[in-house]
Formats: structure tokens, C-alpha cells, sequence
């Protein structure tokens, strides 16, 4: 009987899942590994992550960059692990550059710019999934 119903059922391959998750800026997958299950967990971390990498743009986006600037890498090193909790490896991974380029005093004028366009995608992704 369970045979009769797998047969018509086309499960995606693990690389359709990869690249569908690529596709998208959070990993719900991850996500729901993280919190297990917990619909009403990931709701508060997703708007935890929200709020946070809300700020962190736009203290981003208020300064000019400079020299070494630890305050810059602090902050990218903060949103690098906020992102990686939920499965935002788009946001971590850029976080992750915008850290060690400020930490060796290697900012540009687009690398704070090239930060806040993936908050934004995460951001934008995570009002959609709230309907």
C-alpha cells in the first residue's frame, strides 16, 4: 500500500533542496533544526534577528568609513552569529567579509553597501514569511 502511494510522489533530490535553499535568504530547514520544531521559538528569533540586523545596518549606512574600525567588525561579528542561528548564510557570509576587511583596515565605500543590500533581502524574505 505505502509502495501504491510513493509511486506517483517525485521527492527533489538533495541538490534541488540545496539549490532551492540557496534561492532563499533563510534557511527554514536550519531553522526549524535550531529550535526543533518550536513554530512559536523560531517566530521570536526570526524577530529577534529582525530587529538586530535592522540596527546594524543602519548604524552601517549612518558612518563613514575610516581606518581599522573595531567597532565595524564588532558589529559584523555579531550579525556573522545571529545570521548563521537562523540560517541566513547570505547575511554571514557577507557579514563575514565586511569583518575581516574592517578589522585590517580594508573597507571600501561598497562593502558597507554590499552588507546592508543582503540585511535587506533577509529582512524582506522574513516580512514575506509572515504573511
Amino acid at each position: 500500500m505505502a509502495t501504491s502511494l510513493m509511486q506517483g510522489l517525485e521527492l527533489p533530490t538533495v541538490g534541488a533542496i540545496a539549490v532551492r535553499a540557496l534561492k532563499h535568504p533563510i534557511d527554514l530547514v536550519h531553522l526549524s533544526r535550531r529550535t526543533m520544531g518550536e513554530r512559536a521559538l523560531e517566530v521570536e528569533v526570526l524577530a529577534a534577528f529582525d530587529n538586530q540586523a535592522a540596527q546594524i545596518a543602519a548604524k552601517l549606512a549612518a558612518s563613514e568609513t575610516g581606518s581599522v574600525e573595531l567597532w565595524r567588525a564588532e558589529l559584523a561579528q555579531k550579525l556573522k552569529g545571529a545570521a548563521r542561528a537562523i540560517g541566513a548564510f547570505e547575511v554571514a557570509s557577507a557579514a563575514e567579509e565586511y569583518e575581516h576587511r574592517a578589522r585590517a583596515g580594508l573597507l571600501r565605500a561598497g562593502d558597507a553597501r554590499a552588507l546592508i543590500e543582503s540585511i535587506t533581502r533577509a529582512r524582506r524574505a522574513l516580512r514575506e514569511l509572515a504573511g
